[in-house]
């Protein structure tokens, strides 16, 4: 169920490289990292729970916080919002 999350999430992201700006295309580069980590930690600990996943993603996320800059954080926070909220 995970994995299927995963690739339902980074299926979302890949279908808007086309139309994409720079700043989604970045946010989207930078999302499939946290999730594709978050996923795989999920998966080594065989937990199967989509919620659990969705906060991995988002304490990886606040983890980075420090990486980008106030506006890239709310870039990529939209992005993931609107990810999350349609996977």
């Amino acid at each position: 169920m995970i994995i299927e999350f995963e690739e339902k999430l980074l299926e979302l992201i890949d279908t808007r490289i086309a139309t994409a700006s720079d700043d989604e295309l970045f946010a989207g580069g930078y999302l499939r990292g946290h999730i594709s980590l978050s996923a795989a930690s999920c998966e080594e600990e065989g937990i199967e729970d989509i919620a659990e996943l969705k906060v991995r993603i988002e304490k990886s996320l606040e983890e980075a916080r420090s990486e980008l800059t106030p506006a890239d954080r709310i870039i990529v926070s939209d992005l993931w919002n609107e990810l999350s909220n349609q996977a």
